[in-house]
């Protein structure tokens, strides 16, 4: 088959499945079978699809058509610029957490840490965590996840980047795999935060990822309160928490940090679509 009427078909067939943005997803789909390019993909479309390829690029395609996010069918997602190896045993990156990360470095350029590690709870696939050792390059970054498999993925992700020697992952939960002592400059979390009744009303897509990763519970906020509660004893004095949040649940956390005298400078941050997303607390 030739490339540009297997491209058009794919279209056509991923539009009629549901699937926002056809278009890029049968592109990226395509090129990553093919190991082109994406300019290399525009420019091989009169030619044919060799059949081992088309038999494996149909076999990917009806994953896609079932919802399976594209990111686990080809077992990559770009984050901060930087590929990173996915699994379903880990949560997809998205954009919105790499606002978390801007905003975290705003602060750090313009108030500044004091002298310490930092610490990312909630590894995942180690996004969070690369980045903030790519970027704080003079510290040590320890990284804490409840799930074994995902601590793999982290690792891998890890050693791709080339952060290994100043990086130390843990298997714990949240907090009660660290000593309980002022240690930390920076702890940075994207918690599970979905409210039950919101977990029934996912994207088929999201279903795929790993439910521990994305409910917070009833209200959404129960790892939420234990991070408030467990942050606070291993930060250092003037050493900063940053989260991410629900669009909605501003008010809810400003009201569950506030009540602990330990911490000072409490803020909710807007992302780029307006909604709710960063909160950030300090040390005092």
């Amino acid at each position: 088959m030739i490339l540009k009427q297997l491209y058009l078909e794919s279209v056509r067939r991923l539009t009629d499945a549901g699937v926002a943005d056809p278009e890029i997803d049968a592109a990226l789909l395509l090129g990553h079978v093919l190991s082109y390019s994406r300019s290399q993909f525009f420019l091989a479309m009169e030619q044919e699809v060799p059949s081992s390829q088309l038999f494996l690029y149909n076999k990917l395609l009806v994953r896609r058509l079932l919802r399976e996010p594209l990111a686990y069918i080809i077992g990559e997602q770009e984050f901060w610029s930087l590929p990173f190896n996915v699994s379903r045993n880990v949560l997809i990156p998205r954009p919105e957490t790499e606002e978390l990360l801007e905003k975290i470095f705003d602060t750090v350029r313009q108030i500044g840490l004091p002298s310490g590690p930092v610490l990312d709870l909630g590894v995942g696939s180690g996004a969070i965590t690369v980045v903030l050792a790519r970027e704080l390059d003079d510290r040590q970054v320890f990284g804490v996840d409840l799930s074994l498999p995902a601590l793999r993925v982290a690792k891998e992700n890890i050693r791709l980047h080339q952060v290994q020697p100043r990086v130390f992952l843990l298997n714990g939960n949240w907090l009660t795999a660290i000593r309980q002592e002022p240690r930390f400059a920076l702890v940075v979390s994207n918690p599970p935060y979905i409210d039950a009744a919101a977990m029934a009303t996912l994207q088929p897509e999201v279903t795929f990822e790993p439910h521990g990763a994305l409910s917070g519970g009833a209200d959404g906020l129960a790892d939420i309160r234990a991070l408030a509660t467990q942050v606070h004893p291993v930060l250092l004095t003037g050493g900063w928490f940053f989260m991410e949040i629900g669009a909605d649940q501003q008010e809810s956390v400003l009201k569950i940090f506030s009540s602990f005298p330990e911490y000072d400078r409490l803020q909710v941050h807007f992302d780029l679509a307006g909604l709710a997303r960063i909160f950030q607390a300090r040390r005092c």
